[in-house]
């Protein structure tokens, strides 16, 4: 049964409806949209009714079209094609003002001509291009009343053309030039004329935009879609508040892995993009299984599309469809439940595009490694009102360990339905099937250090594989109300399973030569499944002059597990000799087990603007868990339990650049443990502080965060020493640290992305272990850059470099410190070349070949880290 309380559902349902009276009101402050900050999710822009005067066409001296003259303007020939470097989407008083920013406008004459309801024109002798030289394509959807979509994209080798769809006519479109932006397109709201309609222009006459009215002092809705192209420095994200606010609005540190950066150090796995961010190590396979990570000190859960990962993540993420990689870090029960005080790590999936994009791409690398991906979008109706996604991968690798090989096949499509102008399905499914051995790694000995033998040495049996399957639903209901008032529904349903045998290493204690340890066999079938269902509502109200931004929030889930599985002695094995001839002793008992877990979580967030450069974020949620398992059909005690966990943060910008914040946050994790009295514990309750100050630089082509954090972790278990397998509830953690990150681009061409982390985490309480004792897979100091340079101009335009250092220091094996994980610095390279649709790749990974190892579970699993490889891509689109 659902742990809920009726009345406090129906208070909830209550509330939602009562949300839909918010009035509109106008909307904070906004900076103007660039192609590099389109998102890859619908999503709505607040817009403000201060903007520059559009000069009028009488005052140009170029040529001025409208779609209402139908007047054609034959190009002034030319060999040099102007290149549209980007496109800004800027609100108006009147309307939306589109902006084809180039230093060269006044060169440029445009073509115009209606087909239907569609304004057409085209710029001749121009090209979009970033400034790395890749086409890209701009989409606004329904940008203002009056107005369905308008699109800026290459129309064919020499020609840029902007489309603007009128919802009932031909809209009007004021054209201008301005030598510091470029070429602008203005398109003016039609929703006072649809109340006071004026008789239509002669056709000879440029139409004026009329005065807004009342009505037209409304917010206006900016609603941009497509795929998110932010180079290396993303400015919005979505995982803090769950709402689309500025990165420089949040008084939290939140990085973002971007496309770009993934694609140029050909990061196939999540544990090489996430090493860009600072705090983040990565700690353990769990057998070669899937990959955690510890993030500012403790272990961090990784959530998709802002649902956690749970058990259905039974092996190593797939990268196919991740558009990006969002790390929130500090404490945040208030948005996600229960995790732990590091914060999370939330991949982003892409998402359908009503553009046809079509790209294939092969890697191949050094270990047998090949990988086939494939990822086409576009409408699938000619209303453009269906698109999909289809992202496929398919891998087949060697390993540098011997004779361990995977394979693995990946679908994932995706649809979106515009069931009306307001209202949106998205429907998500992905489906995985993995094989590959349980390889737990390499072993300490007595010395405290791992043996000196080969990094490659599998010790085990890597003929025997598991093998995992994974699949996905997810539904997706945003709906809007109005301007102010918006709804987002989400239902997933997942469904996982694990099976098959591996010889798994164990060592034994009364181990007398110091190179033979025990293997131990074990054989399994497991399956888990996970209900979620997310909503949220969210409100901008004006109280005077300060504005809110409320979401109030609600989540239920439901996640069952069944296991099955026995094991038997397989033996011993020489780590400096060994022999894969095993003995097998007989299987124990089987064992079976069932758990099913069920959360209801309740939360509201206030995000307040008093002036435009002080802002506040309030917070609070309310969290149910229930848990109950049977073991070989008998029941054990259930656990239960309550939270409640606050935030609050406040972000100060003395000047439009430089944001000041600070933060207090908390977090709960539920304890499953028993006490002598057999009495559930209390939940895990982590506490931090954070300041730190934000800045955007070369006019927002760069951005930074520097920030300091205290986070305690209290009411950790620790072994009840005078009651052996039971635990007392005495344990406290803490870390503390300076991290500083930042992302972007120097130049045109130069980007970078680089970090540092200093982290004290350590052992405060404890009853076991030594207090001062470091948490394991911690390094109190570590670093990254990364940095590529793309030719501008010249015969080799297009062509690329890349270069990273990665440092991570020594890090505790275990939390009795028994031993070191040594530290490290990883050298990569890349080299690519882009012309037009064509883009090819090489990735030298660990340059100097340097033996190292990336983390540990243990005495018994440290993880080495791979050798030099090479890794060659070749990508084409169209």
């Amino acid at each position: 049964m659902w742990n809920l309380k009726l009345p406090l559902l129906a208070a909830t349902l209550v509330s939602v409806f009562f949300a839909q009276t918010v009035s509109a009101q106008s909307i904070s402050r906004r900076q103007n949209l660039t192609n590099r900050e389109i998102l890859s999710s619908p999503q709505t822009i607040p817009v403000t009714n201060t903007t520059r005067k559009i000069r009028q066409l009488s005052e140009l001296e170029s040529v001025s079209t409208s779609a209402q003259t139908l007047l054609v303007q034959s190009p002034t020939p030319t060999s040099e094609i102007v290149q549209v470097t980007q496109v800004k989407a800027n609100p108006t008083e009147k309307g939306v003002e589109v902006i084809l920013q180039t230093t060269k406008g006044q060169q440029l004459q445009v073509i115009n001509r209606s087909v239907g309801n569609s304004f057409i024109a085209d710029v001749p002798n121009t090209q979009l291009r970033l400034p790395s030289g890749e086409a890209f394509i701009f989409r606004s959807a329904k940008p203002i009343a009056g107005i369905t979509e308008i699109t800026v994209s290459n129309f064919d080798a020499n020609t840029i053309r902007v489309t603007v769809i009128g919802e009932r006519s031909v809209p009007t479109v004021e054209l201008s030039d301005s030598p510091d932006e470029g070429l602008i397109f203005s398109v003016p709201s039609t929703a006072s004329r649809a109340q006071n309609p004026t008789p239509p222009a002669p056709e000879t006459q440029q139409t004026q935009p009329e005065q807004p009215t009342a009505q037209d002092n409304q917010p206006i809705e900016l609603v941009v879609t497509g795929e998110q192209d932010t180079g290396y420095n993303a400015p919005d994200a979505s995982t803090a508040t769950k709402t689309d606010t500025p990165l420089r609005d949040i008084p939290a540190s939140i990085q973002v892995i971007p496309q770009e950066v993934i694609r140029d150090q050909g990061a196939i796995s999540v544990r090489e993009a996430v090493r860009n961010v600072s705090g983040v190590t990565y700690a353990s396979s769990f057998g070669n299984r899937r990959e955690s990570f510890t993030v500012r000190g403790f272990g961090a859960e990784t959530f998709l599309n802002g649902f956690r990962g749970e058990d259905f993540t039974r092996t190593q993420e797939e990268s196919a469809n991740i558009d990006r990689i969002e790390i929130l870090k500090g404490p945040a029960s208030i948005l996600y439940g229960r995790v732990d005080p590091s914060g999370i790590i939330n991949l982003v999936t892409k998402k359908p595009l009503f553009d046809p994009f079509y790209e294939l791409n092969f890697t191949a690398g050094s270990y047998s490694f090949y990988r086939p991906t494939l990822d086409f979008a576009g409408p699938l109706n000619d209303e453009k009102t269906l698109a999909y996604r289809l992202n496929i991968a398919y891998e087949d690798a060697g390993s540098f360990r011997d004779r361990v090989q995977t394979e693995r096949f990946f679908f994932a499509p995706s649809f979106t339905y515009q069931l009306g102008k307001n209202t949106s399905l998205n429907l998500d499914v992905s489906y995985l099937r993995d094989a590959r051995p349980i390889d737990r790694g390499l072993v300490v000995l007595s010395d405290n250090k791992v043996p000196n033998i080969p990094i490659g040495r599998y010790l085990g049996d890597p003929t025997k594989q598991e093998q995992f399957t994974q699949t996905l639903a997810a539904l997706y209901l945003d709906h809007r109300f109005n301007s102010n008032l918006s709804l987002k529904s989400v239902f997933r349903y997942t469904a996982s399973t694990e099976s098959g045998s591996g010889a798994t290493l164990q060592i034994f204690d009364d181990t007398e030569d110091d190179r033979t340890f025990g293997l131990g066999d074990s054989i399994g079938n497991q399956y888990y499944e996970t209900y979620s269902w997310q909503n949220d509502l969210t409100a901008k109200i004006k109280t005077g002059a300060i504005q809110h931004t409320l979401l109030l929030g609600l989540e239920l889930t439901r996640e069952k597990s069944f296991f099955s599985g026995t094991s038997r002695s397989a033996g011993f094995i020489d780590v400096f000799n060994p022999s894969y001839n095993f003995t097998f002793g007989e299987f124990d008992p089987l064992r079976t087990s069932n758990d099913v877990t069920e959360t209801f979580g309740i939360y509201l967030q206030d995000q307040i603007t008093l002036l435009n450069n002080l802002k506040l974020l309030l917070g609070g949620r309310f969290d149910t868990y229930n848990y109950e398992s049977t073991t070989n059909d008998v029941a054990n005690p259930p656990d239960n339990a309550d939270a409640f966990t606050p935030r609050v943060g406040i972000v100060y910008q003395p000047i439009q650049e430089v944001s000041l914040y600070t933060s207090y946050s908390q977090s709960f994790t539920p304890n499953n443990g028993r006490s002598i009295s057999n009495q559930p514990f209390d939940p895990q309750q982590g506490t931090g502080y954070e300041v730190g100050v934000k800045t955007e630089l070369l006019n927002s082509r760069l951005s930074s965060t520097l920030a300091y954090y205290d986070t305690t972790l209290k009411n950790v278990l620790t072994d009840d020493l005078d009651n052996p397998g039971y635990s007392l509830q005495v344990g406290e953690q803490r870390s503390r640290g300076v991290e500083f990150d930042i992302a972007g681009e120097i130049l045109p061409g130069w980007k970078v992305i680089a970090s540092y982390a200093n982290t004290n985490a350590e052992i405060t309480k404890d009853n076991t272990f030594a207090i001062g004792n470091r948490l394991n897979n911690v390094p109190r100091n570590s670093g990254s850059l990364w940095t590529t340079y793309t030719l501008q101009t010249g015969s080799l335009k297009g062509l690329g470099f890349g270069f990273g250092a990665f440092f991570v220091g020594e890090r505790a094996g275990d939390l009795a410190n028994s031993f070191v994980v040594p530290g490290y610095t990883r050298l990569d390279a890349a080299l690519y070349y882009q012309k037009d649709n064509l883009r090819i790749g090489l990735n030298f990974k660990n340059l100097s070949d340097i033996r190292y190892f990336e983390g540990s579970n243990g005495r018994t699993e440290v993880i080495p880290g791979a050798p030099f490889i090479v890794q060659g891509t070749i990508s084409y689109s169209f």
